[in-house]
């Protein structure tokens, strides 16, 4: 946020300004990755829903499944800027500091094992039924992996993500940093994107539903 000097005379044209770039640049990559972790968090309990009951949502559970692939993607994305500037020794994110140590040790099986849920339910669309099998066995122990890891990774980042996730679309704070406009299009055009690939996927569930290996037998 806007750092100004005790004692500085704050005038009219001092109102919105923003940020020294380097900053702003960390707090504009804070506002991303928490926008992206929200949406995500949103995204996740829908799919969570879905698998409570899956032989009847397994469309929607391929269709929300696929949205969420480009967010995941932003995420990962905005994380990783955030990691290769701290440690190529940029001086604002030096400040800021990295994550807790539980949060940095168990971010790469959080990616990790994100893609492969992810990669492996994509495939079992796609793939010969002869490999089916196999394909379900890993989506579902990397999904039982994955939410362990995902559980804590989530509550340990709470209290960070619905704190600075709201800046970008409260009017108050969302021109404190410049660039609100271009992440929000970001995440709206991950989602856009993300029912593109479910449009274009659910045409598979009908003749994945009908083959011999289904989820639960």
């Amino acid at each position: 946020m806007t750092t100004l000097n005790r004692g500085a005379h704050v005038g009219p044209e001092d109102k919105g300004r923003s940020e020294p770039t380097e900053a702003a640049d960390v707090e504009a990559n804070a506002r991303l990755t928490a926008s992206a972790g929200a949406l995500l968090f949103v995204l996740l309990a829908l799919e969570g829903i879905t698998i409570l009951r899956v032989h009847r949502l397994l469309t929607l559970h391929v269709f929300v499944g696929m949205i969420l692939i480009p967010p995941v993607l932003v995420k990962i994305g905005s994380t990783l800027y955030r990691f290769v500037r701290y440690y190529l020794g940029d001086a604002a994110y030096r400040r800021k500091g990295p994550p807790p140590a539980l949060m940095r040790l168990l971010g790469p099986f959080v990616v990790v094992l994100t893609a492969v849920v992810l990669a492996s339910g994509v495939a079992l669309l796609l793939a010969p039924t002869s490999l089916r099998q196999s394909l379900l066995f890993a989506h579902k122990a990397s999904f039982l992996l994955w939410f362990g890891a995902t559980a804590i990774h989530v509550l340990g980042h709470a209290v960070e993500t619905t704190t600075i996730a709201p800046r970008d679309w409260v009017r108050r704070t969302r021109r404190d940093v410049r660039g609100a406009n271009a992440r929000q299009w970001l995440l709206v055009a991950s989602l856009a994107v993300g029912v593109a690939l479910g449009v274009l996927t659910i045409g598979h569930v009908g003749s994945w539903a009908n083959s011999t290996v289904l989820i639960g037998r």
